[in-house]
């Protein structure tokens, strides 16, 4: 099966894909991964990508195009994929479906998670990191077993700057204002499924699964 997973900040996208990769055994593909193991082999593309993330520059859609590329040969990817948040604009979405052409595939399905901004607000400012290992809680629903130290190791929670109350309104923003092209362009095209992203966890995945269509 081959799925992309769009949704916006604090929806748990991540950790559903992580999940429904893990149930039907498909690799979980995400271009921050993607860019980290490109320029860790030092190839012609993977120097490249490093020249626009070292002077803190948006890397172009014809490179993150080529990652795709060569992370789609790997034997992995033959029984399927998920995408997790790309495409993100209606470019990278023409030049997927371009490449995808090129070698005789097509999307099965883009599940579009969503949910009312005021609980995602809600959601992202409750959310603490670990200062040391990377560990995310929430205070809501996850809090650590002592306040403000991390479960994992003990190293200090904090709060990312990103995950700041203006910060969290404007990310929202630039959220729809990219990705509503995209749920309009997956629509027209009979790809798309939207899923209610608020609840428990499982209660998430079970609505997935129930949607997604079953392979024959």
């Amino acid at each position: 099966m081959r799925l992309v997973f769009l949704g916006p900040p604090g929806i748990g996208k991540g950790t559903q894909a992580k999940i429904l990769c893990q149930r039907i055994t498909i690799p979980h593909l995400s271009t921050g991964d993607m860019l980290r193991d490109v320029i860790s082999t030092k190839s012609d593309l993977g120097k490249e990508a490093r020249t626009y993330m070292d002077r803190g520059r948006l890397v172009p859609d014809d490179v993150i195009l080529g990652m795709v590329e060569e992370r789609l040969q790997q034997p992995d990817t033959h029984g399927g994929y998920l995408f997790d948040g790309f495409p993100r604009t209606l470019p990278q979405a023409d030049g997927l479906n371009e490449l995808l052409s090129q070698i005789n595939q097509n999307l099965d399905t883009v599940v579009a998670l969503e949910g009312e901004d005021e609980i995602l607000s809600e959601r992202l400012s409750n959310r603490r990191t670990c200062g040391s290992c990377g560990a995310i809680t929430n205070l809501l629903n996850s809090p650590s077993r002592e306040e403000g130290k991390c479960d994992q190791c003990s190293g200090e929670l904090i709060q990312r700057d990103d995950d700041q109350p203006n910060v969290i309104r404007e990310r929202l923003k630039v959220y729809k204002r990219q990705t509503e092209p995209l749920i309009a362009y997956y629509a027209e095209r009979d790809q798309l499924i939207r899923i209610n992203g608020v609840g428990t966890i499982e209660e998430v995945t079970a609505r997935i699964l129930e949607n997604l269509p079953k392979e024959e």
